[in-house]
């Protein structure tokens, strides 16, 4: 899409703190973090929301986690855990409409996120 800000980010149009990337997911950190280490998780395809997902989509959304997993581990957080969390839509909290997974650590989390 063109004027979502994460393709703009995929494309290198836009920059962004990367942390990691692939074929198919890019990593980068989050500019408002919500914790000592916050960072975004997306595809490099736009799925706007998580209703949007097809089955076709069920590896790529896979690959989301795994590069989490990986990241966590290179950020030092994998033993002591970390939050993974993936909003839909306004009302649920979705602020950019790319999926995107937030994976946040370094820091006790509470529920409700706060």
């Amino acid at each position: 899409m063109s004027d979502c800000i994460f393709c703009k980010i995929v494309s290198g149009d836009i920059p962004g703190d990367i942390v990691y990337q692939d074929d198919d997911v890019l990593a980068f950190r989050d500019l408002s973090p919500q914790a000592p280490v916050h960072f975004l998780v997306i595809p490099k395809k736009h799925i706007s929301t998580i209703n949007d997902f097809q089955p076709e989509d069920a590896s790529l959304v896979g690959k989301l986690f795994l590069a989490a997993k990986t990241i966590a581990k290179q950020e030092g957080m994998d033993e002591s855990g970390y939050r993974c969390v993936m909003n839909c839509n306004d009302d649920g909290g979705q602020t950019v409409h790319h999926i995107h997974l937030h994976v946040m650590g370094k820091r006790q989390m509470t529920w409700p996120p706060g």
